[in-house]
């Protein structure tokens, strides 16, 4: 399902468009498409960042320990 979203351009821009041929429908879409994305990942690490914050460093070397007990159960 799809919706409508209209924009206001000058007439100029919109006669250049058409002179050049230029899928704008398709070049708008693809620009909205790319900015969701872009959002969502910035969001994402925004609260990434936060829950970095509230934990904090963790002392040691915790990942070459659990690899080891990994490797030690095979």
């Amino acid at each position: 399902m799809s919706t409508v979203i209209s924009i206001r351009i000058p007439k100029k821009m919109k006669k250049e468009l058409e002179e050049l041929r230029i899928d704008y429908t398709n070049e708008i879409r693809i620009y909205l498409e790319r900015r969701i994305r872009e959002e969502k990942i910035k969001r994402i690490l925004n609260e990434l960042e936060k829950i970095h914050k509230k934990t904090g460093y963790i002392k040691g070397n915790h990942a070459a320990k659990f690899i080891r007990e990994d490797r030690d159960r095979r």
